[in-house]
């Protein structure tokens, strides 16, 4: 589909979702199928997975693992499911291997020894801030802490210690069956939560490698931990999801924003596709509307030039999927019309791009661009790299990738500005696929003769990537074509 936009929209369903709702929030803009795992059984993820490809095999499902979380255990029986505290209360604060229940006293954590690893002075923020304890004093037995406000404590509910680094396992027991599950049944991404260095990518990485699998690794930044080896977190990742969620209960509300630019500028110049996520229209989990407030939100992420943004509860539970769907695809079309905010981003320092061929010949298509009226760019590819390449440089027309796999058809779904198409492969006919593109390009806008069009392409097999830009116009390349047809 050749849609308006060029920033990609994910979606998050439940299980309880029927192909013709998938088949309406398709046509409202959503790009890329979203499954949380927190909240599901792999038997549930599997009937999204199929539900999702007999409406369209081309639409990539990305899968969410729950992660390494501190939680709180359980509310012992005689408390009724809630503990209420005061400011000032004291309890202490210990984990536990046995899932032993919170009492008044004391407050048990899902991890074994975490007392010993949290220093005196340090918060603890449970359910999302909700609860805030600061420690008053580290001891051997436990920590003693005391309750900053007045609050209520739930069952099971996540906690966060800000600025203190925390040894949890890169993959749970849980995550690692969803994971196994997702390489061998046709799921395209792996969103890993509260990833904190490359150490995790490389654990999931390695279990996708021995299922043979070809699934590509979102990596979630939200902590401190997270930020603070983000390069080292790019660089091991196909991609990043700016999870403002667990972000915001770990950094001062202040420096999201920045956090948030610091890193799509990061992502941008290392040709990463990256994803911004968190109550984006929150409010259309129970509005038909918008607050002016989000609106501006979507807006500000796809000023910074991000490759996707995501809806969560607005598409999963909300009263009003389709609306929230249709709704961001409308903002991102109106905001990317303002070619005043949307240059090309030729003139960063792409990481590594004076040692990638690939990386020059996209610069110079999107740069040919700006000078020349072209209407597309056109590319095939392998891989998805060529795709990925020309995204990056975010560049003002669309890129058509003619690719010759699912796997990449679906993977540059993610990438800003890309329109993918699946395309039978011929390592004899290296040109054939411009007339595919145009082909399909005609029948969802027309061209003319005169216009002109850029490829990127290779003059050797696909599998050796591009090695040359070329602009013609639509007229040269159909007689090409016809001279080549006559002697095949």
């Amino acid at each position: 589909m050749l849609r308006n936009k060029k920033t990609k929209i994910v979606a998050t369903l439940s299980d309880r979702c029927t192909e013709e709702l998938i088949e309406k929030l398709f046509e409202a803009g959503m790009d890329v199928v979203r499954i949380n795992s927190a909240h599901l059984t792999i038997e549930s993820a599997a009937r999204i997975v199929e539900t999702v490809h007999r409406v369209n095999p081309a639409i990539p499902v990305m899968l969410d693992t729950k992660g390494p979380e501190i939680r709180v255990t359980g509310i012992a029986d005689q408390y009724g499911g809630v503990l209420q505290f005061k400011a000032g209360d004291r309890v202490t604060v210990r984990g536990t291997a046995d899932g032993e229940p919170c009492t008044q006293d004391t407050i048990h954590l899902n991890v074994p020894g975490i007392e010993k690893e949290i220093p005196a002075g340090a918060r603890l923020l449970i359910s999302d801030g909700e609860v805030e304890l600061r420690v008053t004093e580290a001891l051997d037995s436990g920590l003693v802490c005391e309750f900053v406000r007045d609050g209520a404590l739930r069952p099971r509910k996540s906690v966060n210690v800000p600025g203190v680094s925390i040894a949890l396992p890169s993959v749970t027991a849980r995550d690692r069956s969803f994971i196994e599950w997702a390489a061998r049944n046709d799921v395209d991404f792996i969103a890993h939560s509260f990833v904190r260095s490359d150490r995790d990518v490389q654990a999931v990485q390695d279990i996708i490698d021995a299922c043979g699998a070809k699934m590509k690794i979102i990596s979630k930044i939200e902590n401190q931990e997270g930020i603070d080896n983000i390069d080292d977190i790019i660089e091991a990742s196909y991609g990043i999801m700016v999870a403002r969620g667990d972000l915001g209960v770990e950094l001062p509300a202040e420096r999201i924003p920045i956090t948030q630019r610091m890193i799509v500028e990061r992502c941008i110049a290392a040709k990463r596709p990256v994803i911004i996520a968190t109550q984006m229209l929150y409010s259309m989990v129970t509005s038909p509307r918008p607050t002016r407030a989000e609106v501006n939100d979507v807006a500000g992420a796809i000023y910074e030039r991000v490759d996707a943004v995501m809806l969560s509860d607005e598409t999963a539970v909300g009263q009003y999927p389709v609306e929230s769907v249709a709704t961001m695809a409308r903002i991102a079309a109106a905001i990317e019309k303002d070619g005043v905010h949307f240059a090309p981003v030729t003139d960063i320092n792409m990481v590594s791009v004076d040692h990638e061929i690939t990386a020059q010949l996209a610069r110079s298509a999107v740069m040919a661009c700006t000078n020349l009226p072209v209407r597309f760019i056109i590319t095939d590819t392998l891989s998805g790299r060529t795709g990925r390449y020309l995204s990056a440089f975010r560049g003002r027309r669309k890129v058509l990738a003619v690719c010759y796999s699912l796997h990449a058809q679906r993977i540059l779904a993610l990438s800003y500005g890309v329109v993918p198409i699946l395309r039978s492969y011929d390592e004899h006919d290296r040109y054939h696929f411009l007339i595919d593109a145009v082909e399909f390009i005609d029948r969802h806008t027309r061209l003319n003769d005169r216009d002109l069009l850029v490829s990127v392409a290779g003059s050797f097999a696909a599998s050796r990537g591009a090695s040359y830009v070329e602009i013609a116009r639509l007229s040269d390349i159909r007689n090409r074509a016809a001279e080549l047809a006559k002697t095949r």
